[in-house]
């Protein structure tokens, strides 16, 4: 008999307590210039976790605070124009990257700027006590009563009863005066709500250390993506780690050491005053992870580890910090936090700072998060959202996925998706310019844009401290992820140097511009098989894996050819516009472009072509569309030098004078006859109890809920009538005992035995969840979709399923 259902809980810390006494005289005493009208609001500099916390006081007027105050770059048309051309090939500014003082004084805060806001600053009374090299961030500090008066907000100690946690917040938008507001971009510090988290899910605290090595160590790694095979080391980059902790320098000798490696000494650079290493905490394992990994993939890179208070005002310190420093070419991130959770106005002073970076020739690599495409799952907004992770997001950055890799030794085997890999639509930025191909869709930024191995069932043997003392530890997390690719960018700067070109920069228009060439077979392994909550992954890109995992000594070449050099040929495609079909109408479209060289010869390929049509090497495309569908067609011209030029565009094709009469084709689709038939079940899986209820009526499929070693199935076969659209979706209730972010409970959804989706115990949450596939693919053909679940032999994992349905039109 299955066990009684139950809630899925998390242990959640709880925070030191960052305000005193809340007895004391509150700030709310000091008088408030919110009702003048010649102040105007700053938007975005309320944390959202004021709406759903409950106030307690305001804070004693006598609390110390300290404030960051983001002032605005001029001349942001200009700048953005800027950093297209610096990454577009066959630009007089392709390659021709900007100082820090370059920058600031195009685009920078002018010194009249920071002049005007410190002396508004020491008019109400608070201290500046430093202003950032580039002149974005002025620092001040001063008591809760200073603040009210200078930002015309009260200041409120709060309860997040979710997260059983006190914090401090405004209680609304942060307000200068009228004169400021043309400079000011906003303030960060009227909260300590925001903390960024690590992105490994390994746990040494409770894990017991080994004596020796266990997962993959740099041969493995380096072999599988052919890192090994770039033909360089890292010597003369420089990458920065961006760190919220510390580390041990023992450590990471002694993963030098266990793999022979050798390599300049890691140095500490620290923000704030900030220097964590005589005692790291919780994020230790973070921070030589990090180190530890890109060494493995570029031991003789220099490594700088900025480390910062886990703050808003650190992050943004960070960050304007390493750009003014310009030491480094590579910045790796595995920190962050969920979009929803964070405060907009620190996301947008963090990102100018990127933006400085992408014109220094800066590449930065973020870790996608690992709570799938609920990245809020383990804070205040849960599970239930949708939300990618900051600062993976930011346009300016390269964001990592996870993957789990399969290898032969030390070859590349196989690969498919991590189902808790980070990814999904940014609500805080629009996507940009260069994010187009195969698979990529909407109108904002989607993340992420490449991938590696992360899943922790292949994870990385790592040195580090356990729960007792140092040693072996396997960790894994889109953590491992972005240093992977940190270290790859170093190698790869490191051969753009000698071959007397310029470092990668901005990577995201270079690879988006590769993969969407005719070399992305060759220079990517595309990952199509597993998902995460929301997005499976697909031929080309998709929001789980991005483009996929890199292919090194064959992308390396390609950018070398395409994206490192400051010069050589221009290839344009010209785009030819929407275009319509129906369903057994043949199609002839002949695209032409053009080459900035004489002599060249373009040969042309295709991704995302309507089902029937094909592209031969002179661009013509000809067929029959066999299938109705809608989707984005990217042709691409390549000539003799392998320069490359591509474009877009939307090609529709309708069901044409066949047509299609609209239907539901599964029999029994919502379990109510309470039998099985049409489907095929496993014993006692078509169910009526009031364990777990039904999405409807009072029939379902309850799949598993043993706690012991079982596998369920549900499938049904239907044929899909010729040019018709389907989609196949169901309503799916994922109820467990197990704990943590490991999947040990898993349901495949297939069609014809190809995975749609992976869900887990990972997945469960309070009421049923829709999901969908487009099944159009399949038209004209008999369809198989099952759903196979393996439940291990501790620990019950419920998957209900209900309310199937494969509509056709």
């Amino acid at each position: 008999m299955r066990p009684r259902s139950l809630a899925l809980t998390a242990a959640l810390a709880v925070l030191p307590l960052t305000v005193v006494s809340l007895g004391v005289t509150a700030a709310s005493a000091a008088p408030s210039p919110n009702a003048s009208a010649s102040r105007v609001a700053l938007p975005n500099t309320v944390t959202p976790a004021v709406a759903h916390s409950q106030k307690k006081a305001g804070l004693p007027a006598a609390q110390q605070l300290s404030v960051a105050v983001s002032l605005k770059l001029r001349n942001t048309e200009a700048l953005d124009a800027f950093l297209k051309a610096v990454s577009t090939r066959g630009t007089a500014e392709f390659g021709h990257y900007l100082t820090p003082a370059q920058f600031t004084e195009r685009f920078g805060p002018t010194q009249a700027d920071v002049a005007q806001v410190r002396t508004y600053l020491a008019a109400q009374g608070l201290t500046v006590s430093s202003v950032s090299d580039n002149r974005q961030v002025v620092n001040a500090h001063g008591t809760a009563a200073q603040i009210t008066k200078a930002f015309g907000t009260q200041e409120s100690a709060y309860f997040d009863a979710q997260k059983n946690r006190t914090f401090f917040a405004n209680d609304s938008a942060a307000t200068v005066p009228a004169e400021l507001a043309g400079v000011v971009s906003g303030v960060s510090g009227l909260t300590d709500y925001t903390v960024r988290t690590t992105r490994n899910i390994a746990k040494p605290n409770t894990a017991a250390p080994h004596a020796t090595p266990s997962g993959f160590g740099p041969s493995q790694y380096d072999g599988a993506y052919n890192l090994n095979k770039v033909g360089t080391d890292g010597t003369g980059v420089k990458v920065a780690l961006w760190e919220f902790d510390g580390y041990k320098s023992t450590n990471l000798k002694t993963y030098d050491t266990q793999y022979g490696l050798t390599g300049p000494t890691v140095t500490t650079v620290s923000v704030d005053g900030a220097s964590y290493d005589s005692a790291p905490g919780q994020g230790q394992g973070e921070v030589e992870l990090d180190s530890e990994i890109v060494r493995g993939v570029a031991p003789k890179a220099t490594q700088l580890v900025y480390e910062a208070p886990n703050s808003d005002q650190g992050e943004i310190d960070m960050a304007a910090k390493i750009v003014a420093d310009n030491q480094v070419s590579v910045i790796s991130i595995s920190w962050g936090s969920c979009e929803p959770d964070t405060t907009a106005a620190s996301m947008t002073a963090v990102n100018n700072s990127f933006k400085q970076a992408a014109a220094q020739g800066i590449s930065i690599f973020s870790a996608s998060g690992d709570d799938g495409s609920r990245d809020c799952t383990r804070s205040t907004s849960g599970a239930n959202v949708k939300a990618v992770d900051f600062p993976a997001s930011s346009p300016y950055n390269t964001g990592v996925g996870g993957t789990n890799l399969k290898v032969s030794g030390t070859s590349y085997s196989s690969e498919s998706a991590w189902s808790t890999a980070g990814g999904g639509v940014s609500t805080q930025f629009a996507k940009p310019s260069w994010q187009t191909g195969t698979g990529v869709t909407g109108t904002m930024r989607t993340v992420p844009d490449v991938s590696s191995n992360a899943d922790p069932q292949s994870g990385f043997a790592i040195y580090t401290q356990g729960s007792s003392a140092p040693g072996w530890q396997v960790y894994g997390g889109t953590s491992a992820a972005a240093p992977l690719w940190s270290g790859y960018a170093a190698l790869y700067n490191q051969k753009a140097a000698a071959a007397g070109k310029a470092v990668l920069g901005e990577a995201n228009p270079k690879l988006y511009s590769i993969a969407n060439s005719a070399s992305y077979s060759s220079t990517f392994h595309d990952v199509t098989s597993g998902s995460n909550q929301d997005f499976p992954t697909k031929t080309g890109y998709d929001q789980v894996t991005g483009w996929g995992t890199p292919v090194a000594d064959s992308l390396a070449t390609a950018l070398l050819n395409s994206g490192g050099n400051p010069t050589g040929n221009t290839v344009t495609v010209t785009n030819p516009g929407t275009q319509n079909g129906t369903v057994g109408t043949a199609v002839s479209l002949q695209l032409s472009g053009t080459d900035s060289a004489s002599g060249q010869t373009l040969t042309y390929s295709a991704t995302g072509l309507p089902a029937g049509l094909s592209i031969s090497s002179t661009g013509k495309i000809t067929g029959t569309p066999s299938a109705a569908s809608t989707g984005t067609v990217t042709v691409t011209a390549t000539d003799t030098t392998n320069a490359t030029g591509s474009t877009s565009f939307t090609w529709t094709v309708t069901g044409g004078s066949t047509g299609c009469t609209p239907a539901q084709l599964l029999g029994n689709a919502g379990f109510e006859t309470g039998s099985a038939a049409p489907w095929t079940t496993t014993s006692g899986v078509v169910d009526n109890s009031a364990s777990q209820a039904a999405h409807s009526g009072s029939w379902k499929a309850w799949m598993n809920g043993y706690g012991s070693a079982h596998t369920d199935s549900v499938s049904q076969t239907v044929t899909v009538p010729a040019g018709c659209k389907a989609t196949f979706s169901f309503w799916l209730h994922v109820d467990t005992a197990e704990t943590g972010t490991t999947a040990y409970d898993k349901l495949t959804v297939t069609a014809n035995g190809t995975a749609l989706a992976t869900y887990s115990n990972v997945n469960a949450a309070t009421g049923f969840v829709q999901k969908s596939f487009d099944l159009s693919a399949y038209a004209g053909q008999s369809v198989t979709v099952k759903f196979n679940g393996v439940e291990d032999s501790s620990l019950q994992t419920s998957f209900v399923i209900d309310d199937t349905a494969l509509n056709v039109s």
